[in-house]
């Protein structure tokens, strides 16, 4: 079974998610929702997911980034994407979402880019 550890912080006003481990069908993509969902019923608008630790990402991984970030934006708020893996930055510029993702590969830019 894939893990998925998340580890949450604060920078300010945004929220940022440290993700260890596979996004992957099951437990890791609903544990995923379930913080991001968490969030913006909490009010948090900015949310940034570090995703220097996810090692792989399967098709309900990437489905579930989408959807998370549907509902960020549903709710006015901005999710962006920061520290891809060279093997998350190729599957996102196959599937052409590199271009609906912010991505930053510095936290301190991807910061300051929320508004």
């Amino acid at each position: 079974m894939a893990q998925l550890s998340i580890n949450q912080r604060q920078a300010g006003d945004v929220a940022i998610l440290d993700l260890d481990g596979e996004i992957r069908i099951g437990d890791s993509a609903t544990l995923l929702r379930g913080a991001i969902r968490e969030l913006v019923a909490g009010g948090n608008q900015k949310i940034l997911l570090n995703l220097k630790g996810v090692r792989y990402i399967d098709s309900s991984g990437i489905g579930e980034l989408i959807a998370n970030f549907t509902t960020v934006n549903r709710s006015g708020g901005q999710l962006k994407l920061l520290n891809l893996t060279e093997k998350v930055q190729d599957l996102l510029v196959i599937t052409k979402l590199l271009t609906v993702f912010d991505v930053y590969d510095n936290e301190a830019e991807a910061l300051s880019s929320f508004k």
